[in-house]
């Protein structure tokens, strides 16, 4: 007997996904809806989901990897996840995912919208075919925040000061975020700190960032440089009138610091 195909809808807690989910709950109501959740994620992300369970009116089912995040780390011999090693999205995002999939035929439905140039995660299990509602649909960035807007839901309250969701530690994060964590988690920012270790005797270090370490950028005149930097770039953005909100300056501005590409199955 054929398997019947499931629906599937992976969220990261991030905008886009969560638009994705509104927009498709009365489509189609058999939809399963799915976080991987590192337990490492920030508090905003989990009161944002809880808040969309009750707007869907059905579980986000939480996909946990057998052991978590400190497992993993010392598996790979304390080698913190980076841009060129992402072992934390292949064991704690994606892995999670497949294993709740199984080997049913699954559409599995990516956030990516009409105004973006990628594809976001696709598994290379041949039961699992990606669709793209929002892109398909010609819904753009503005679409998404109408679309949030009017369900009541909003923007995730880490959109304040970060503009990706992932893990409060997640190495992807810009200098200015960092200070944001800080900020708003010192708690948090103080337990990203201890995973960093350097070797002073042979130069080795295990940090979040490439060039800088928590402990360096913490410090009270590097964080007032970071602020003053990122103030001036705002200023100067604002300076110009544009239809774009604080929350699209502030984004543009660290995009155009750093141009690397976050980890989609993440970032969604």
């Amino acid at each position: 007997m054929d398997r019947q195909q499931r629906h599937i809808l992976s969220l990261s807690g991030g905008k886009d996904s969560t638009a994705l989910a509104i927009y498709m709950r009365d489509r189609v109501p058999e939809m399963e809806y799915v976080f991987c959740d590192t337990q490492k994620e920030l508090p905003e992300t989990y009161e944002y989901l809880d808040r969309l369970q009750v707007f869907l009116g059905k579980p986000i089912h939480r996909l946990n990897a057998e052991r978590g995040f400190d497992h993993w780390l010392e598996i790979y011999g304390g080698y913190l996840p980076s841009s060129r090693m992402r072992w934390c999205t292949k064991i704690l995002k994606i892995k999670p995912f497949e294993e709740f999939v199984g080997d049913d035929p699954v559409l599995s439905y990516i956030g990516i919208r009409a105004d973006e140039d990628r594809e976001g995660y696709i598994s290379y299990k041949p039961n699992i075919k990606p669709v793209y509602p929002l892109k398909e649909a010609g819904l753009v960035e503005a679409d998404v925040y109408r679309i949030l807007e009017e369900s009541g839901l909003g923007l995730p309250k880490y959109y304040e000061w970060r503009t990706r969701s992932g893990c409060y530690f997640c190495f992807f994060q810009r200098k200015a975020e960092w200070v944001g964590l800080k900020e708003r988690h010192p708690e948090l920012f103080e337990l990203a700190k201890a995973y960093e270790k350097i070797d002073e005797a042979n130069g080795i270090r295990f940090t979040w960032s490439e060039r800088e370490s928590l402990e360096e950028l913490s410090r009270p005149e590097r964080v007032k440089e970071i602020k003053k930097d990122l103030a001036q770039a705002m200023k100067k953005e604002i300076r110009h009138p544009s239809s774009q909100r604080l929350y699209q300056i502030f984004s543009s501005i660290l995009d155009s610091e750093d141009d690397t590409e976050p980890c989609l199955i993440c970032q969604t």
